[in-house]
C-alpha cells in the first residue's frame, strides 16, 4: 500500500510556470508532457540536471575568466609622451591612494564583489551544493539580490563610453583584459538566464 500511495503521489505534478496541478501519464522517452493551461514543458527528471549542468558550465567559465579580468591590463593610455598601463583592480586601487574613498568603495563593490559573489553563489547552488539543503532558500534570495546590483555589464558600457569620448584627446590601446572581460560577463549572464531555480529543489530530491 505505502508503494503504491508513492507511486499515485509521483505521478502528479506541478507546473512550473503557472503552478497548475497534473496528473502525469507513463510516457515513452520520445514523449513530453505539457502544461494544459499555459503549454510549458513539464519537468521529466532530466530537465533540472540539464539546467543545472548548462548554468554550472557557464558560471564557472566566468569565474575563472573573472581573475584575469581584473587583474590583466585593460588599458594603456598614451598621453603628452607619458604612457599608463592600468587594470580594472590597480585602477580601484589609485582612487583610494588619490582620496576618492567613496568612489573607490563603490566601483569595487558594485563591479568586483557582488559579481564576484553572485558567480559563487551561482557555482554553489547549481553544482558545488555544499550547503545544507535549508540554507538554499536563503542563498537562492541572496543571489537574487545581488544580481540586482552586480554592475559588471554597466561598467563594460561605461568602458566602452570612455573609449569614445577619449578617442580623439589620447592614444590608447586595449589590454588582454578587454577580452577576458567581455568573456567573462558573456558567461555570467548566460549562467542567470539558463539558471532555474526550481532545478535546485528537485535535483536536490532526485
Amino acid at each position: 500500500p505505502l508503494r503504491a500511495i508513492e507511486r499515485l503521489a509521483m505521478s502528479y505534478q506541478a507546473c512550473h510556470c503557472c503552478g497548475l496541478i497534473h496528473r502525469i501519464p507513463e510516457m515513452s522517452t520520445d514523449q513530453r508532457a505539457v502544461c494544459t493551461r499555459c503549454g510549458a514543458a513539464m519537468s521529466d527528471g532530466r530537465q533540472p540536471m540539464l539546467a543545472a549542468s548548462r548554468t554550472a558550465a557557464a558560471a564557472i567559465a566566468a569565474f575563472v575568466l573573472f581573475w584575469p579580468a581584473i587583474l590583466l591590463p585593460i588599458l594603456q593610455i598614451e598621453r603628452l609622451g607619458q604612457t599608463n598601463q592600468q587594470s580594472i583592480l590597480s585602477g580601484i586601487v589609485e582612487l583610494f591612494r588619490h582620496g576618492s574613498y567613496f568612489v573607490g568603495f563603490v566601483v569595487l563593490l558594485f563591479s568586483i564583489v557582488f559579481p564576484l559573489v553572485k558567480i559563487v553563489m551561482l557555482i554553489e547552488l547549481s553544482w558545488l551544493e555544499l550547503l545544507h539543503r535549508r540554507h538554499k532558500a536563503l542563498t537562492l534570495r541572496l543571489m537574487e539580490q545581488l544580481g540586482k546590483w552586480s554592475m559588471m555589464d554597466v561598467m563594460l558600457l561605461a568602458f566602452l563610453v570612455m573609449l569614445v569620448k577619449l578617442g580623439n584627446l589620447v592614444h590608447f590601446e586595449l589590454g588582454p583584459a578587454v577580452i577576458a572581460f567581455v568573456l567573462c560577463v558573456a558567461m555570467s549572464m548566460v549562467a542567470s538566464l539558463s539558471f532555474d531555480p526550481h532545478a535546485i529543489w528537485e535535483t536536490s530530491e532526485s
